[in-house]
């Protein structure tokens, strides 16, 4: 006995036609009866009066049918609640990016979860991407958006979007409008973090791919916002994305170069931990991320992406180094 032949039993109670069931659930009217005598003969019992008129419940049928219809509330229940609970959203929701994904969407997204959730306990993460990593390992954060490490190691990943990689300086270096050869590189002097960071190992990957050697100009491992700060004191120039100097560049305090030969991009994705079942509702959060980041690249709010499908690759050249 299961569901299902409880759920049929109960039809036909309340029909009190074998034939009446059969049309209203789509099935031969032999099959109902068929089922209806195997779950007699397993119960031992009599179950229905057979007559000219119908069918009706005998003593033991109206004991049944009390626990066909606890069962049938009780489904009920669990499919409202399981729905319900969809829309509630998780209790508590940690999600994680690098310092320009959080900058550039954190405000548009904690707007839009809590007028979603407006019971879910919300917390916002910044870090590099090592940390993040160690932290969707460790379950502490639920999603990331980050840019896809070239090693991923534990997180599965969805990507939203590629972002170009720019040449940034300070606003009066001498360089003409237009992309800047990867190769030119060489001869501009750079602020990079040390050699455990992601923008340098970026830019050292392209200097062995394309023969030439960096020109460190100062090494600096503090925030994206002191590295702009000193390319505006005209310390040197870096090596970011176009949307973390957007503000800086419309201002006239900085200056952003495409890279070209070869265009220089990187993918941002969802992350989350390999392995784990997500937490009740974080899959329509995810579905909540994706949207927002198309909205963001529509409207021009993220500067230099291009819109990806779910694990489709860029088709020009992508380094998918982990940066901050």
């Amino acid at each position: 006995m299961n569901s299902d032949d409880l759920e049929m039993f109960a039809h036909v109670a309340k029909t009190g036609s074998f034939s009446r069931t059969a049309m209203e659930l789509g099935a031969n009217q032999s099959t109902i009866s068929r089922r209806i005598g195997s779950l007699e003969a397993e119960l031992g019992v009599r179950l229905f009066r057979r007559s000219g008129r119908g069918v009706g419940l005998t003593e033991r049928g109206e004991q049944l049918l009390g626990y066909a219809l606890t069962l049938e509330r009780t489904l009920s229940e669990a499919s409202q609640a399981m729905r319900s609970g969809d829309e509630r959203g998780p209790a508590s929701l940690a999600i994680a990016a690098q310092p320009t994904i959080a900058r550039i969407m954190f405000g548009y997204l904690g707007h839009r979860l809590k007028a979603r959730y407006p019971n879910t306990r919300l917390r916002f993460v910044e870090g590099l991407a090592s940390q993040i990593l160690s932290r969707l390992s460790d379950g502490e954060i639920d999603l990331a958006v980050m840019y896809v490490p070239e090693h991923p190691g534990t997180m599965q990943h969805d990507v939203l979007l590629a972002e170009d990689i720019c040449l940034v300086t300070p606003a009066g270096y001498a360089l003409r409008d237009g992309p800047v050869d990867v190769e030119a590189l060489g001869d501009i002097p750079l602020i990079l973090p040390s050699t455990h960071h992601g923008l340098r190992l970026l830019v050292e990957t392209l200097a062995a791919r394309h023969s030439f050697t960096p020109n460190i100009a100062l090494e600096c491992d503090g925030s994206i916002s002191l590295t702009k700060r000193l390319v505006m004191e005209r310390c040197g120039c870096t090596v970011l994305p176009a949307a973390s100097v957007m503000e800086e560049t419309a201002a006239g305090r900085l200056r952003c170069f495409p890279l070209a030969n070869p265009v220089v991009r990187r993918d941002v994705a969802i992350a989350w931990p390999q392995n784990r079942t997500m937490p009740e509702g974080v899959w329509n959060v995810a579905q909540t991320i994706r949207e927002l980041a198309a909205e963001l690249v529509g409207n021009g709010a993220w500067p230099g992406t291009t819109l990806l499908a779910p694990f489709q690759r860029p088709s020009r050249t992508t380094l998918a180094n982990s940066l901050s």
